[in-house]
Order: C-alpha cells, then sequence, then structure tokens
C-alpha cells in the first residue's frame, strides 16, 4: 500500500501554484534587467518593519526606495488589500505584472493610479506602461529605509557564501 502511495507524494499537489511561482519569477527578471539598465538595484522579498514583505524593493541612483508588487493572476491581485502598506516604505510603487494580466483593475480608483505605476514583464525584459509618481519619504524614514535594504543585501550575500555565518536567531 505505501508503495502505490509514493509517487503520489513526489508530485506537487498544485500545478497551478507551480505555474504562478514560475509566472512571478519570470515577471521580478524582467523588472531586475528593465531596473539594472536603469542603475535600480532590487532585493526581491524584502521583509518590512510592518511585517509585510515586498515582492521588490530597490534604490535607484538617487538614493529614492522602490517598491514593486508583483500580480499574476488576477484574483490575487483584486483580493489584495494589503498593498497600501507598503506606500509608508517607499518613494516609488509599481505593480509588476505579465503580458497577459488584465490590467483594467489597476486603472480603478481602488488601485490608486495616482500613486502607483504599473511594469509589465515576462523573463526576459520589462516595459514601464505608467510610470510611478514620486511620492517622497521623510529623509529619515528613506534613510533608515536604505539602510535595511542594504544590511539585508549584505546579509543575504555573506550567508549565501557562508551559511555557517548567519547570526543565531537572526532574521531579515
Amino acid at each position: 500500500m505505501a508503495e502505490s502511495l509514493a509517487p503520489a507524494l513526489t508530485r506537487s499537489p498544485t500545478p497551478a501554484l507551480d505555474t504562478e511561482a514560475a509566472t512571478a519569477k519570470s515577471v521580478c527578471r524582467g523588472i531586475a534587467r528593465l531596473f539594472a539598465r536603469n542603475d535600480i538595484w532590487c532585493l526581491p522579498e524584502m521583509p518590512l518593519r510592518n511585517g509585510r514583505h515586498a515582492d521588490l524593493m530597490g534604490v535607484d541612483p538617487k538614493g529614492r526606495v522602490i517598491i514593486v508588487e508583483i500580480k499574476v493572476q488576477r484574483g490575487d491581485l483584486l483580493g489584495d488589500g494589503k498593498w497600501p502598506d507598503y506606500l509608508d516604505h517607499c518613494d516609488r510603487f509599481y505593480w509588476g505584472v505579465p503580458p497577459a494580466l488584465d490590467r483594467g483593475p489597476l486603472e480603478s480608483a481602488d488601485y490608486r493610479p495616482d500613486c502607483c505605476g504599473i511594469i509589465v514583464a515576462d523573463g526576459y525584459d520589462a516595459e514601464i506602461l505608467r510610470p510611478a509618481p514620486l511620492n517622497p519619504l521623510a529623509a529619515a524614514r528613506r534613510k533608515v529605509e536604505v539602510e535595511r535594504l542594504a544590511r539585508a543585501a549584505l546579509r543575504r550575500l555573506t550567508v549565501g557564501g557562508d551559511p555557517d555565518c548567519a547570526p543565531w536567531g537572526q532574521s531579515e
């Protein structure tokens, strides 16, 4: 009996989630490439002080903080009520979406087009369809966010090279 269950246990229980994760990874890669060409360097899955995680968080050449929230499914986009929590942690906020996703909801007042940009991306490149307006953070707040981002990047680089280097019980 156990032998007959083994193949089922090794299969992914939700292939749709695997596809969504692969699409999100591709969108992230395309946006990172666009940003790199524009001297904007970012880190994926950046924890914020409010307990949220930014899908991408980066710094532009002028030291301004950029956050991108990636959505690959309409239901996930429509059900996301937490995205305004990111606005207090960045100077510019973008939605990152794959080319096939219906962007209509992002034009509605609920998604505040007055303060949110849109980037369409695939695994190779990205294009800014609507630039994100600048909503400057207070200088002290920006300094804190940039320092947290720098420390997280340095921690990931160091621990990536030496996993035993991580301090006990410390996370980003």
